[in-house]
């Protein structure tokens, strides 16, 4: 496990993070994501999902159950980060297994092809999100950095730190 040190510098990392740009913007974008499907399976995709044969009505279910679960993952996730920059959770507590990102099989119940496009775009854009976000997740979280070699962010900050007299 990680002395008191490397717990000290993980923690320094995940809260850089949280106040970091690319954690804003991720955010966002995670957030609206989120908002947007919500209103395409509460309309436009109710209506055209009426429409859709048997198998495809199967599958649309199917599709639209694990978009919204791959959705609240990573809204959870981001919301644990924004939890650790406004100090209403210590990056050590965000370190928690129950806050990771779990590895989600996608299985395929047939009539896929006959979906709307709209739904599979969103799939799409939620997929190449989420596994940004689980990049972020394993590398801050789960990459244990070797005893005899640093973590390469931690050994910058480290760096900067002694260059700035910090």
């Amino acid at each position: 496990m990680f002395d008191a040190n490397a717990a000290r510098l993980r923690a320094e990392v995940i809260q850089d993070f949280a106040r970091s740009e690319l954690f804003e913007r991720t955010f966002v974008e995670g957030m609206e994501l989120v908002e947007e499907t919500a209103g395409y399976l509460d309309g436009a995709g109710r209506q055209a999902s009426k429409l859709l044969s048997r198998n495809a009505a199967l599958a649309y279910a199917s599709q639209s159950m694990r978009l919204t679960t791959r959705l609240m993952q990573m809204a959870s996730w981001l919301l644990v980060q924004r939890a650790v920059r406004e100090g209403d959770m210590a990056a050590e507590a965000a370190c928690e297994e129950r806050y990771r990102l779990s590895e989600a099989a996608s299985a395929e119940t047939g009539g896929e092809n006959e979906l709307p496009r709209e739904l599979l775009a969103l799939t799409g854009r939620a997929e190449r999100l989420y596994e940004r976000v689980r990049h972020l997740d394993r590398r801050m979280y789960v990459e244990a950095p070797a005893e005899e070699e640093p973590h390469p962010v931690l050994s910058q900050f480290d760096r900067l730190k002694q260059a700035f007299g910090g």
